[in-house]
């Protein structure tokens, strides 16, 4: 008897502990409880350890930290009818337990279902291009349709992301081609232009070249135009010095000598192959006066004596060798640091005699 009552007490002791240890809950810091009783909803509890009425009390703990729920990938036909796969990832967060348990079956399901049809209305009013460079409006929008029509269920919608928008086959190829083609446009385009560039600067070197040719010419044509002019300027001057020392010469010259003279020339004249032979005076006076000289017999003229030779400062400064060669040398230098045609008229009077002054030792000779 005393057995079977320790075997009794044994069971009703570890009945009522395993009763006691069905009425412990913990409730997580992150999480909520509700407690339901009999078919009524008793209240929250709070994190921490609780106790309840065993077997009948039921508890529903609800995780009130951010929740990530990938929404499935779908077939979606855009505005302009292109067919895309898009798929989206939303963050939620419990606010309200009571709300999110009694209103709802499952609030994660029936927000990613609700997520779904609302992406597939944001993008069937949006064309493709759209929907690839404006993903940030479509967050926006999806956000604040989930957010508005999940409050009732205690849910709030934190943030929304499109994930990936994949074009189906046929559509990812046209935009292949349409991105070639773009690119092929912009590559022939730039081509022109540096094409475009490039004809403008070289037209605009062949103008400068043709300009400074044009002027390399023009200064060629002035400064050989000016050293012909000097040069004949020297030679001018030459053979008007050499006019000078032979009518200085001749003054003293008398009849017989220029009958000499003149008789010489003929014989140079008569030496030469012409059959022809035109002379530029008169013979007979020229015969005449040579057989005065010889002894003829009319008497010749007294002649007038010898005049006295003029002083040698009338025949002027005749330039040397090396003179001419130092106006030269120094007419190169100033043409090769491009000196002006004033500059070099300079140069050759600072270098010979003018006309003006030979005629004034001449006059001044004579006197």
């Amino acid at each position: 008897m005393n057995a079977l009552e320790t075997l009794v007490t044994i069971f009703l002791i570890i009945a009522i502990v395993i009763i006691f240890a069905r009425g412990v809950v913990i409730i997580q810091p992150y999480e909520q409880g509700l407690q339901i009783r009999l078919g009524r909803y008793i209240g929250r509890m709070n994190p921490g350890f609780r106790w309840i009425v065993p077997l009948i009390t039921n508890v529903v703990k609800l995780d009130l930290r951010t929740q990530v729920m990938d929404v499935p990938s779908q077939e979606v036909i855009t505005k302009d009818n292109s067919p895309t796969n898009v798929d989206a990832i939303v963050y939620i967060r419990v606010t309200d337990p009571e709300k999110a348990f009694f209103e709802v079956t499952n609030y994660r399901m029936a927000t990613v279902a609700l997520a779904q049809t609302s992406l597939r209305g944001i993008i069937g009013d949006m064309e493709l291009d759209e929907v690839l460079y404006n993903r940030d409006i479509i967050n926006t929008k999806l956000r604040d349709i989930l957010d508005r029509e999940t409050d009732a269920w205690g849910v709030k919608v934190e943030r929304v992301e499109i994930k990936e928008v994949d074009p189906v086959g046929a559509v990812k190829q046209a935009m292949t081609e349409q991105t070639a083609a773009e690119r092929a446009r912009r590559a022939a385009i730039l081509r022109a232009d540096g094409e475009k560039r490039s004809a403008i600067l070289k037209a605009e070197g062949t103008k400068r070249g043709m300009i400074l040719e044009a002027e390399g010419d023009r200064q060629s044509k002035v400064l050989r135009a000016e050293g012909e002019r000097i040069s004949r300027i020297l030679q001018a001057q030459g053979n008007a010095q050499a006019l000078r020392i032979l009518s200085v010469g001749s003054r003293p010259l008398d009849r017989k000598a220029i009958t000499v003279l003149s008789l010489d020339t003929l014989k140079e004249m008569s030496s030469g192959q012409a059959t022809k032979i035109i002379f530029p005076f008169e013979i007979s006076g020229l015969i005449k006066q040579a057989a005065k000289f010889i002894g003829a017999e009319e008497e010749a003229p007294a002649e007038r004596p010898e005049g006295v030779l003029p002083p040698e400062e009338i025949l002027g400064t005749v330039p040397t060798y090396e003179e001419v060669r130092t106006i030269l040398r120094e007419m190169d230098t100033k043409i090769a640091t491009e000196v002006s045609v004033d500059e070099l008229k300079d140069i050759g009077k600072a270098k010979r005699r003018t006309a003006e002054e030979f005629t004034d030792e001449i006059e001044e000779g004579g006197g």
